[in-house]
């Protein structure tokens, strides 16, 4: 069901964003805006919101390429914890520290960005994979935890953006395909060197570490590792003490005996069977043109036959029993359950906005006067705030790329700078926000206090930030 746009397609969005920013309650929020944006597609009956906002959650699922983008979320979780639980990360750490790559603070800064850079499937497992293995090392130079942690979040997001053969690349390819008049890869493709932000934290990364560049409270931070103190007096490192107790619990109730011994393979080879799947599954779904095969389906078939790798290694070295595996899997699975219900949540509510016709009716009212120096800043700043609010890119690219995108269209102008916006946006504000999934992770893996990174990256995200917006209005002032 569709109306005709008015003021009222507005609505939901906009309530979603506000609750979150004043209850900090994604779900709820969420759940909020759904619920008011069907009751006036049902004449503003509440009762009928209530059964419109099941439906259209039942609906995502019902969307094949929605339902692989959360079975995914759940999966990547899984193999996560696999990994985590294998050796491999730990044998991996083994194997740069003999051959002795690493022998100076700066070349473990240098470690952490290139991982960054080159495990660009799914942003966790980056910051994961980075933070387990440059930990030690940061921790035996006397770099902070913060530093480290501001490396990792910096290089997951911001290299996951420009990579169409990837989780976010599917997902975004997703979102793409249900809008009328848009061919998905290239518009994608052709929005990348747009993707100002991603570059620009990439970028100011480097720097950081080339230059030394410690400002505001890292500089204290960067102070107080090389005195030999680890964390602040009173801080609370985030480590994953849940996965460690389901751990032992595991290896109790199957009789293993400590953890499997560290061997890098158990890590390389299930990641190089997922960065050759991905490809070959474009390959096999768009029946041998690259261009035209699933996003989502490939990334789905990567992942599992990653944890499929993982889990015929450990049994072939007899490391893990089936049991084990998957109690891991579940458990792993069982993290991301948040995650997942956000994304059905914000998919959900961007196809509400496509019945209300928000996109349309924000064209009319913008109409062809507002230059595009001014509307493309703008688009970037919306999809930061946003972002910052509910904790989640990919929930902020699921409610405003169908609004964006199709207002492009509307006006005439090129969807690419316009797309490139809100996903500058949205990595820009997942990036900044403390209540990111990403940030949260970040911190994790660093073992450092979640408001310790938070404050150290801030005045960094917001000046890779500044120069997005400053560049958006350039590119504005050239269409």
């Amino acid at each position: 069901m569709t109306i005709d746009p008015t003021w009222l397609s507005l609505i939901p969005p906009l309530l979603a964003i506000s609750l979150t920013l004043i209850t900090r309650h994604v779900y709820l929020s969420l759940l909020g805006g759904l619920w008011v944006g069907y009751s006036i597609l049902g004449a503003w009956n509440p009762l009928i919101g209530i059964a419109g906002s099941i439906d259209g959650m039942i609906e995502v699922l019902a969307n094949p390429g929605d339902a692989k983008v959360v079975v995914f979320t759940l999966v990547i979780g899984a193999l996560i914890a696999t990994l985590e639980r294998s050796g491999g990360v730990q044998g991996f750490i083994n194997a740069v520290e003999q051959k002795r790559w690493i022998t100076q603070a700066r070349q473990s800064q240098w470690l952490a960005w290139i991982i960054g850079i080159v495990i660009f499937i799914e942003s966790n497992i980056t910051v994961l994979v980075a933070g387990s293995i440059a930990r030690p090392l940061f921790d035996r130079y006397r770099i902070s935890r913060e530093k480290l942690a501001y490396v990792i979040d910096s290089t997951s997001a911001p290299v996951c953006i420009l990579i169409p053969l990837n989780a976010w690349g599917a997902f975004n390819l997703g979102l793409l395909s249900e809008l009328e008049g848009v061919a998905p890869l290239p518009t994608f493709v052709g929005a990348l060197p747009y993707n100002l932000y991603a570059f620009a934290a990439v970028l100011l990364t480097a720097i950081v570490i080339g230059k030394d560049w410690n400002i505001g409270p890292m500089r204290a931070a960067e102070q107080r590792a090389r005195n030999g103190q680890v964390l602040w007096p009173g801080a609370t490192p985030l480590i994953d003490s849940e996965i460690d107790a389901a751990d032992s619990a595991t290896q109790q109730s199957t009789g293993s005996t400590g953890q499997p011994p560290p061997r890098a393979r158990n890590m390389l080879v299930p990641i190089g069977a997922m960065l050759l799947m991905m490809p070959l599954g474009l390959y096999v779904t768009g029946d041998g043109n690259l261009a035209q095969g699933s996003g989502s389906t490939s990334i789905l078939w990567a992942v599992l036959l990653a944890v499929a790798t993982a889990w015929v290694l450990l049994l072939g070295q007899k490391l893990m029993n089936v049991d084990a595996l998957t109690r891991t899997f579940l458990k792993g699975a069982g993290n991301l359950v948040p995650l997942a219900l956000i994304l059905m949540l914000a998919l959900a509510l961007g196809d509400l906005t496509v019945a209300l016709g928000t996109a349309h009716y924000v064209a009319a009212v913008i109409g062809e006067d507002m230059p595009a120096a001014l509307l493309l800043p703008l688009v970037f700043i919306i999809a930061g705030g946003t972002a910052f609010s509910i904790g989640s890119s990919w929930g902020t690219f699921g409610i405003l790329i169908p609004i964006v995108v199709p207002l492009a269209v509307t006006l005439g102008l090129p969807p690419e700078p316009f797309l490139a916006a809100v996903l500058s946006g949205g990595i820009f504000g997942d990036h900044a926000s403390p209540i990111s999934d990403t940030t949260i992770v970040a911190s994790m893996a660093a073992a450092t206090d979640h408001v310790d990174h938070v404050r150290t990256q801030l005045p960094y995200a917001l000046a890779a930030g500044a120069a997005a917006a400053l560049g958006f209005i350039l590119i504005g002032l050239w269409l």
